[in-house]
């Protein structure tokens, strides 16, 4: 029986709009069918849907409508989580991080025979400044500065495992070597890493203005290769911090342990401050690496796409390792509906569509994602053992272990010209100075002939001859100091460099120092372009990018006409430096510099201590012999990991369909609610598990498949594990519901006086419950026999 009318509303299918006294509900249906709709296409809002289900019953929208079905959608999704909690309590799978580490089924569901692989674990992360949300402050009177915060308390609180909390994030606030908690551009200085500078996301000096309108501005998230969402942290009133990334890694390397590969856009500066940071002994010893995205990747310095780039990783296949891309392009649609939502809903509305997205997305297209990769694998290898033949004969190269070796060479050669020797640097400051002191020399002669003559002349006035005196002594004043600081600088530098005797521009050593002072205005130069370019490469790839609107599309193209006049300018003055070079550099025309992709196609223009077009690896065959290398080795290695990745799906599906079977076929009886609710969850992958296993079908079917579709031994079997013994239980809050049952064989008593009165006292409760269940009008399956009660209105 029921003791309240709320749970009476609840069994008939209708959710109450108020716990106490409804007036108002909603179906359940009507609930359901928003919460699937909004979740397929988030930019339906409450308000959009409500005003839906008025026009389709020809009844007016009042505001107070949408408030009802938020109230009521928030107790129907709660009911929901509840359920979902009490399923995975009684399956024993509410253990600390089960979902994170039962996330992806091709990730995690090891088998007992596979062979080992160098990452166990491939995953993306980075931060996403859409999902924004506007914090409500009070307007002060007296000027237009941002008042004091006006959030109203609440105490509706979302616990979700996805999500980590603030507090746990915070703990890596201070966490990194300099200026701790700086944004990402400031995490290291440019000796520590080459591309320092390239990168500024989300640069706190360009978001500070946003904290006083923002409270969460972004979300920094991590998937799997296969796109399942493993973590989520909410960026608060700042940009891309340190502690975002670090609060990731600290969790995934407490769930999973060794053989972690996190990409990142900047993942060549984020290793170094995991290293520095408290996260650096831990993750070394469970051999995390940092990676670059292939995307991202072209934007940072060749010697760090040696070391991070997808291309040159052993062990990590074709990956790319931009997922986050495509997950934020999808995700984006919910950004309308955020920005002025409260703390609680915005949380809501981001835990849902993640859940949704891996539930019914991610692992519907799980198998198709596995078929597609096997494929685009299968053919790189036919395409090389095609091609590469040809390239190594024309190469002269018999062995292909020599592109390795070459790859090795560049990495050395690169990374013997991040710094200059400081003997040279020296030796340029001192050219420099001597430039400028023969330079003040000059001057100081002319303004002693200027004073000199103007002594000897004197024809003007004596007013105008004092003015002209004065000007003459000032000027000869003037370049005597001049004269004297240069002097003294280079003395400054002469002690330095045991130099005896200064320096002429007849001497050997000032013409080879000046050459060097030229190369590196030539170098500078050269970078300018290079930045422009790889600028216009960015731009050019988001107007082709699916969802760029036209006026974002119109702003990109301005940019870009901008942009080109630009770069006309820096490769004019690349060109008269280049020319000036000796020997004279490569000359680059217009046609050849917009149609560089890479900027590995600069490095090799730079003017270095040794000659770099006498090595083997230099010359644009042998690059694209080398790329074409490392692809097919890439390739090999998506391969063994597929194998893997199909096998373990062939076994996890045909676990888990036996496991939650056998677990709903014990609570039958027991249970017969919970046993359906097990059935509900069951069908929530299980759905998909004929697509499954029909397009598993057809990767064996590939020309070159080398795997197995037999179904393994998973090497988890702890309680709850899809291969363990299925074992359901009751959860202990759920108390089973006891029908009395009429005995006739037992005595009945005569009723006391204190039986009458506790029989009148029920009496008069259920007849004020039936008065209260009068007092609602029209409350039926359909929304549209609502009335809502609204007497301020009728006023």
């Amino acid at each position: 029986m029921d003791h309240t009318i709320a749970s009476a509303l609840v069994r008939q299918g209708v959710m109450p709009c108020s716990p106490i006294s409804p007036v108002a509900g909603i179906t359940l249906e009507t609930l359901e069918l928003y919460r699937v709709t909004h979740l397929r296409s988030p930019h339906l809002s409450i308000q959009a849907f409500v005003k839906t289900i008025c026009d389709l019953h020809e009844v007016e929208f009042h505001r107070h409508l949408s408030r009802q079905f938020s109230i009521a959608l928030d107790s129907y999704l709660q009911i929901r989580r509840v359920v979902a909690s009490r399923v995975t309590e009684s399956l024993q799978r509410d253990s600390r991080d089960w979902r994170l580490k039962h996330a992806c089924p091709a990730c995690t569901y090891t088998l007992t025979d596979e062979e080992q692989l160098r990452f166990k674990i491939l995953y993306a992360m980075d931060g996403n400044d859409s999902l924004k949300r506007v914090l409500r402050r009070s307007l002060d009177d007296d000027d237009d500065s941002l008042g004091e915060s006006s959030e109203l308390p609440t105490g509706q609180l979302l616990v979700s495992d996805r999500y980590l909390s603030r507090d746990f994030v915070d703990q890596f606030a201070r966490d990194t070597p300099c200026a701790m908690g700086d944004s990402v551009s400031d995490w290291c200085s440019p000796a520590e890493n080459i591309c320092e500078g390239r990168w500024s996301n989300m640069d706190d000096a360009k978001t500070r203005k946003s904290w006083g309108i923002y409270d969460e501005t972004g979300v920094f998230v991590a998937v799997c290769r296969h796109g399942f969402s493993l973590l989520i942290a909410d960026m608060v009133q700042s940009g891309e911090r340190a502690k975002y990334p670090l609060a990731i890694v600290a969790k995934l390397l407490d769930a999973f342990g060794d053989g972690l590969g996190g990409g990142y856009d900047i993942g060549c500066q984020f290793q170094t401050t995991l290293d520095n940071s408290s996260l650096g002994p831990l993750a070394r010893s469970l051999h995390h690496t940092c990676l670059v995205g292939a995307f991202h990747g072209h934007a940072h310095r060749r010697l760090c796409q040696l070391f991070s780039l997808t291309t040159y990783i052993k062990g990590i296949g074709i990956e790319d390792l931009e997922t986050c891309e495509r997950t934020f392009s999808k995700s984006n649609s919910l950004a309308s509906a955020l920005r002025y939502t409260s703390v609680f809903h915005r949380k809501q509305a981001i835990d849902l569509y993640f859940e949704h997205n891996d539930e019914l997305e991610v692992y519907g297209n799980l198998s198709n994602f596995l078929h597609d990769n096997y494929k685009q694998a299968l053919e790189i290898l036919a395409n090389g053992e095609a091609v590469l033949p040809k390239v190594m004969e024309d190469l002269r190269v018999e062995d292909e272990s020599v592109f390795d070796c070459w790859l090795e060479d560049e990495k050395i050669y690169l990374k013997g010209l991040t710094r200059e020797p400081e003997e040279e640097t020296l030796q340029m400051e001192y050219w420099q100075r001597s430039v400028n002191l023969n330079a003040s020399k000059v001057a100081l002669d002319a303004a002693m002939n200027v004073f000199g003559t103007h002594s000897q002349i004197n024809t003007l006035s004596y007013d105008t001859d004092i003015g002209n005196t004065r000007k003459a002594e000032s000027a000869r004043r003037h370049a005597l100091e001049n004269y004297e600081k240069n002097l003294k600088l280079v003395q400054a530098l002469e002690c330095k460099l045991d130099i005896i005797t200064r320096w002429v521009p007849e001497d050997g050593e000032w013409q080879r120092v000046g050459r060097l002072v030229a190369n590196r205005k030539y170098q500078r130069a050269l970078d300018r372009l290079e930045g422009l370019v790889v600028a216009r490469i960015f731009e050019l790839a988001k107007m082709n990018r699916a969802g760029t609107g036209y006026k974002l599309r119109k702003h990109i193209a301005r940019a870009l006409q901008t942009r080109s006049t630009a770069i006309r300018s820096a490769l004019n003055v690349y060109n008269n430096l280049a020319s000036a070079m000796y020997p004279p550099q490569q000359i680059l025309k217009w046609e050849e510099v917009v149609e560089y992709a890479f900027l590995a196609d600069f490095e090799l223009l730079r003017k270095t201590r040794s000659d770099v077009s006498q090595l083997p690896w230099s010359s644009p065959a042998a690059r694209n012999g080398m790329d074409l290398y490392f692809k097919m080795c890439r390739a090999r290695e998506e391969i063994c990991r597929l194998n893997i990745e199909v096998r373990r799906l062939v076994t996890y599906i045909q676990d888990e369909d036996k496991y939650l079977r056998v677990c709903e076929a014990q609570l039958t009886l027991a249970n017969p609610a919970l046993a359906h609710q097990l059935a509900v969850h069951r069908n929530v992958r299980g759905r998909f598990n004929s697509c499954h296993l029909k397009r598993l079908h057809d990767i064996s079917k590939l020309p070159g498949f080398t795997g197995t579709l037999d179904p393994g031994l998973s090497a988890c079997t702890g309680a709850g594990e899809s291969a363990s013994l299925p074992d359901a239980r009751i959860p202990a809050n759920m108390s089973a519901v006891h029908i009395p049952v009429h005995n006739p064989s037992s005595p009945v008593g005569t009723d006391t006086q204190e039986d009458l009165e506790d029989e009148e006292a029920a009496e008069e409760v259920a007849q004020e419950a039936l008065r209260s269940l009068q007092d609602l009008v029209f409350i039926t399956d359909d929304f549209s026999r609502l009335q809502v009660l609204d007497d301020g209105e009728e006023e």
